[in-house]
């Protein structure tokens, strides 16, 4: 298993108002890049022709030499071609069906950010310098990078508060295999709790946006309140928006250490394959759904498991652990939401999620013992039967 894992160091920064404004130039022109790029792209497409990234690239250098976009020359061209590679990853994912067809940035929605790489910056003693920039980025280093290595790539980016953030991509020598044990968990994710494990612990769901959900509707019928392109309306907006980024950064936090906790005492951790995007469909639970941060948790999860080497085992999504008696494997015909305890023929209470963290566990271990790979049966409450799994990708 490889040892060198590039992580990603990202750090809070204060621009000058010169770097603010020449940040915000870089922005808007590499989303100018991307999207003329991603037009051409789709003319072709409409034509039945293909265009690569160095097509793309030569276009660039046209659209430089014009009138119009002369602009563009202002700015770093490092992230402008940046931008290039990234559409030119969008439109690869898109061919190899991974994801949707790459859709234009928008002025007002869109992420801003802009790549460097390292040719476009210099990085020593601590001090971080952009191209076309003459003095280095006023940095709060929070943490120390890992001792001996140096960036390799550096994005910059604003957030919708108004926080200006860079980002330092470089090989971690710390990040090493932990020591193989024996240890298995299943784990149950819920609303009542945020997580329920197979040895019978529940974690606490911290309802993060329900501790700020006053303050956010109040700043949000102000907001409603004001002119559309007025100064005041940018104000209210900038407010709603440092409510959601506290609430978020708070999420982030507790989802780290809880990830982190999980990683290191566990050799295999055992999840349930939830699809989120269709459970938020429930009006009734959207709002307390995307609150628990159910995918951001997974992803989470299986990243430091391939860092730390772990093992992530998701079950399929039908498996039905919370009808399941993990003592006979007598299967229930129904098990409403609102039943937190029930009782087996059998006679065994089981709490609902402790028992269906239990069930995920002996899943995702018949699959590591004998490499079952069947979904369960559920019109048949004749037992349990193993299930399809989904385990994460290693690294030999």
């Amino acid at each position: 298993m490889t040892t060198h894992v590039k992580r990603a160091y990202r750090y809070r920064f204060y621009p000058t108002d010169v770097q603010a404004a020449e940040l915000s130039r870089t922005f808007g022109c590499v989303r100018k890049v991307y999207n003329m790029a991603l037009a051409a792209r789709t003319e072709a497409w409409a034509r039945q022709e293909q265009v690569s990234y160095h097509q793309t690239s030569a276009m660039l250098t046209a659209w430089k030499k014009t009138g119009e976009l002369a602009y563009l020359n202002e700015v770093s061209s490092v992230p402008l071609q940046q931008a290039l590679r990234h559409l030119q990853t969008a439109f690869t994912h898109f061919f190899g069906k991974r994801a949707k067809y790459p859709r234009f940035k928008s002025r007002k929605k869109s992420r801003k950010s802009a790549e460097y790489t390292i040719s476009a910056f210099r990085f020593r003693d601590g001090e971080l310098r952009l191209a076309k920039m003459s003095e280095p980025l006023r940095i709060v280093w929070s943490r120390p990078l890992p001792e001996g290595v140096s960036p390799s790539t550096v994005t910059v980016s604003q957030d919708a508060a108004g926080r200006w953030f860079v980002s330092l991509l470089c090989e971690d020598p710390g990040v090493k295999p932990l020591p193989a044990n024996g240890d298995a968990v299943g784990i149950d994710a819920g609303l009542e709790h945020l997580l329920t494990l197979s040895t019978g612990e529940k974690i606490a769901n911290p309802r993060h946006e329900r501790r700020d959900r006053a303050a956010l509707a109040r700043q949000q019928r102000r907001l409603a309140k004001k002119e559309k392109g007025s100064a005041n309306r940018a104000r209210a907006r900038l407010k709603v928006a440092k409510i959601h980024a506290r609430i978020a950064d708070r999420r982030r936090d507790t989802l780290h250490k809880i990830t982190t906790r999980l990683v290191r005492e566990n050799q295999t951790i055992v999840i349930e394959d939830l699809t989120v995007r269709n459970m938020v469909k429930n009006h009734r639970l959207a709002r307390a759904i995307s609150d628990a941060a159910w995918s951001e948790f997974r992803s989470m999860l299986e990243y430091k498991a391939q860092w730390y080497g772990r093992e992530v085992i998701a079950v399929d999504r039908w498996f039905p652990s919370s009808k399941l008696c993990s003592a006979c494997g007598t299967l229930q015909e129904a098990m409403p939401l609102n039943v937190r305890t029930w009782t087996c023929d059998c006679g065994m209470t089981h709490d609902r999620d402790v028992n269906a963290a239990n069930n995920l566990l002996a899943a995702g271990l018949a699959v590591t013992v004998c490499g079952a790979g069947v979904r369960p049966q559920r019109s048949n409450p004749d037992g349990q039967s193993a299930t399809k799994q989904k385990p994460s990708r290693r690294e030999p």
